[in-house]
C-alpha cells in the first residue's frame, strides 16, 4: 500500500517515472507513484532537436516528468520532460524522497506494533495526512514538537508513541535562522536591569511563537538577537514581534530601542 492518493495524475502534475523502453518514437515510462505506464513522446523530451534520445535518458534512469493528458479508459498518460524547469525539478524530487522517507518511517512503525502497515495508515498516516496535507510535514512537526501533535489528531496513544520516538530519530529538523542587531539604551541608575529585562522580553516573545530565541552581546549597547524557525516567512515575523517587544518595553521605561536587519 502507498500514501493516499488518486489512481491517476491530473494534467499539469509532475511526477517521478522510471525509464522502461527506449524507442525512435519516445520514451516508455513506469509512473513511480501510481504504478501506471505512460509515454514521453520524442517531441517532449528536449526544447531543441532531438537526434538520439538515449543522449537525454538512459533505461533505468528516474525522471520527473509533466503530465500532459490523461486518458484512463485507454490507459495512457502522455508525459513532457521539455517543459519541467530546473526550479520543478528539484523541488519534486525533494517532495519524492519526503514522502519515501515518511512511508518508510510509518512501516517501521507498524513492524514495531506488529500491526499491518495498512492498519497503521488508517489509524495514524491518513489523519495525519489530512491535517498537514502530506505525511512527513506531519512526522517532521512530531520530531520537533512531540507526541501531542499527533495525540490531538485522536491517533491512538500506543502508535503516537512509536511514531514520535521514530520520527525523533530519524528527522533531523532544520530550521532556518535570521538576525539583527538591537541598540537599547537606558540613561537611568536601573538602565542595566531595564535593558535584560528588554531582551528577556524579545526571547521570551520570540518563544511563545515557537522558535528559537539566542541574543549575544555584541558591544554597548548593541546585542545580536537571531531567530531560527521552520521557514523564512515565519523567523522573519517573529524575529520583529520580538525586537518590537523590546523597544516598546524600553521606551516605556525611560529608554530607547532601534532594531537594524543583518544579511
Amino acid at each position: 500500500m502507498s500514501l493516499r492518493r488518486p489512481e491517476w495524475p491530473e494534467v499539469g502534475d509532475l511526477v517521478i517515472a522510471t525509464v522502461e523502453r527506449i524507442t525512435d518514437y519516445g520514451v516508455y515510462v513506469r509512473l513511480d507513484e501510481y504504478d501506471k505506464e505512460g509515454l514521453l513522446h520524442v517531441s517532449e523530451v528536449a526544447s531543441r532537436w532531438v537526434r538520439n534520445i538515449r543522449d537525454y535518458v538512459r533505461e533505468g534512469q528516474k525522471v520527473v516528468l509533466k503530465v500532459l493528458r490523461v486518458k484512463a479508459d485507454k490507459g495512457q498518460v502522455d508525459l513532457s520532460r521539455r517543459r519541467v524547469t530546473k526550479r520543478d525539478k528539484k523541488e519534486k524530487i525533494q517532495s519524492w524522497k519526503k514522502d519515501r522517507k515518511a512511508e518508510s518511517l510509518l512501516r517501521t512503525a507498524a513492524e514495531k506494533l506488529n500491526i499491518s502497515f495498512e492498519d497503521a495508515y488508517e489509524q495514524g498516516g491518513a489523519l495525519i495526512e489530512n491535517a498537514f496535507g502530506a505525511l512527513y510535514e506531519g512526522l517532521e512537526k512530531t520530531a520537533k514538537d512531540g507526541v501531542e501533535v499527533l495525540l490531538e489528531l485522536g491517533i491512538n496513544q500506543e502508535l503516537a508513541d512509536a511514531l514520535t520516538e521514530i520520527a525523533q530519530d530519524k528527522i533531523q529538523v532544520s530550521l532556518v535562522n535570521v538576525k539583527g542587531i538591537l541598540e537599547l539604551q537606558n540613561p537611568s541608575p536601573k538602565g542595566v536591569l531595564v535593558i535584560k529585562d528588554a531582551l528577556r522580553q524579545a526571547q521570551e516573545v520570540g518563544e511563545a511563537e515557537g522558535a528559537e530565541v539566542a541574543i549575544y552581546l555584541v558591544s554597548p549597547p548593541n546585542y545580536r538577537i537571531v531567530v531560527a524557525a521552520e521557514d523564512y516567512k515565519s523567523a522573519e515575523s517573529i524575529l520583529e514581534k520580538s525586537t518590537d517587544s523590546a523597544i516598546d518595553y524600553i521606551s516605556k521605561n525611560g529608554g530607547k530601542g532601534s532594531f537594524s536587519r543583518e544579511t
